[in-house]
């Protein structure tokens, strides 16, 4: 059956860093894009990242440009998040989805529909 697997989150001081791990199974992983997304309490689950399966191209929200850099590894089929400069406001559970097909760059807008498998999610917290 399909699973994602997210693991890596944790409680981290302000300025840290963390690296989440996505790990897929049950499905065709070269041919869909992977996303990170996060939710925080009482708000909208926002789009971080994405990474596209054809060329590698990627996709950060401006929230997190710069400090943030996903990659994947196909041949383990695991996508990674690492993340810097860790902020209290990047605080949230983070989840990761697969959408097939999907291109996601510069430009891309994230949708959580156009991702049809969800992870359970991993909680990240940034406090001192």
């Amino acid at each position: 059956q399909v699973q994602l697997v997210e693991s890596g989150g944790g409680l981290v001081q302000p300025g840290a860093s963390l690296r989440l791990s996505c790990a897929a199974s049950g499905f065709a992983f070269d041919y869909y894009a992977i996303g990170w997304f996060r939710q925080a309490p009482g708000k909208e689950r926002e789009g971080v990242s994405c990474i596209s399966s054809s060329d590698g191209a990627t996709y950060y929200g401006d929230s997190v440009k710069g400090r943030f850099t996903i990659s994947r590894d196909n041949a383990k089929n695991t996508v990674y998040l690492q993340m810097n400069s860790l902020k209290p406001e990047d605080t949230a559970v983070y989840y990761c989805a697969a959408g097939e097909a999907l291109y996601c760059d510069a430009d891309y807008r994230p949708n959580t529909a156009d991702f049809g498998f969800w992870g359970q999610g991993t909680q990240v917290s940034v406090s001192s």
